[in-house]
């Protein structure tokens, strides 16, 4: 990518290189504004190839299908790699048109893809199959030597993934819930979700324990309960009692008597006449 700025000005080929680096750091978090951002690097460098792309996996993330399939498109043109084959192919899917997807992956420009881009290629193949119910279908076009190999490669555990949610679709219970375990050993990165896919197939319920206090009437109604219970106890109480009670809290909380400059606060009124009648009884 470095190089293909290189042929904008100096100033351009900054600004263009910090929009798609907001486009790199926003496409997981938060797509939309990612969109936006490569929105203005096409704006302004709409022949880099590099540009094209970042637009294309920007509006790929926000369902976008038709207008990034256009720039994935126009970015194999400018660059003759194939490497964006599978996500075009899954672009096809994207628009309901899952029998594109299945052609594609029967070209001759799958034989040119890395591994990586293989295996890619045969998920996007199996989802079209599933697209078009053909789940059966689906389960042996994943099946293949990377399934059954015990390495652990970056595609690992969404491979067996998708085929334990394959088997699961029709209906392979048993099968699917040793698939998703499999995928869970593989995935070290949390990139699915196989932990509680396998929970729910062995019907453990998460509850949380968490209350909202807002929208549990139960627990309104306790609370409630226990108000009532303080206001009965305060009515027992005497209100002159309660008053010097309050005032030598005060003088507690703020003064410390082993401070040096703790001085008490002044008898009030109130309080002076009270001791003046315990004095007098």
């Amino acid at each position: 990518m470095r190089q293909e700025l290189l042929s904008l000005p100096k100033g351009l080929a900054e600004e263009v290189s910090k929009n798609l680096v907001m486009v790199a750091r926003l496409i997981d978090e938060d797509p939309e504004q990612a969109y936006a951002y490569s929105r203005i690097a096409l704006r302004l460098a709409s022949r880099v190839a590099a540009v094209r792309e970042a637009a294309g996996f920007a509006a790929y993330a926000t369902q976008k299908y038709s207008e990034a399939l256009a720039e994935f498109r126009a970015a194999k043109r400018m660059t003759g790699s194939v490497e964006l084959w599978p996500v075009m192919a899954d672009c096809e899917r994207g628009l309901g048109r899952p029998e594109r997807a299945l052609a594609m992956a029967g070209e001759p420009e799958v034989q040119k893809l890395d591994k990586a881009g293989q295996v890619e290629m045969r998920l996007v193949a199996a989802g079209a199959r599933r697209d078009q119910g053909q789940l059966e279908a689906a389960i042996v076009t994943l099946q293949s030597p990377e399934l059954a190999s015990n390495a652990v490669q970056p595609w690992t555990a969404r491979l067996r993934y998708a085929y334990a949610d394959a088997l699961l679709a029709a209906g392979r219970e048993d099968e699917a819930r040793e698939w998703f375990g499999k995928a869970l050993e593989a995935d070290k990165d949390g990139a699915t979700d196989a932990s509680d896919r396998l929970a729910e197939l062995d019907g453990v319920e998460f509850v949380d324990a968490a209350i909202d206090l807002s929208d549990d009437d139960e627990v309104e109604d306790l609370t409630a309960g226990d108000r009532d219970e303080d206001d009965d106890e305060d009515e027992d109480e005497d209100p002159a009692e309660v008053a010097a009670a309050e005032r030598a809290t005060d003088v507690t909380e703020y003064y410390d008597e082993d401070d040096e400059e703790f001085e008490p606060l002044e008898q009030s009124a109130a309080d002076a006449d009270t001791d003046l009648r315990g004095d007098q009884a």
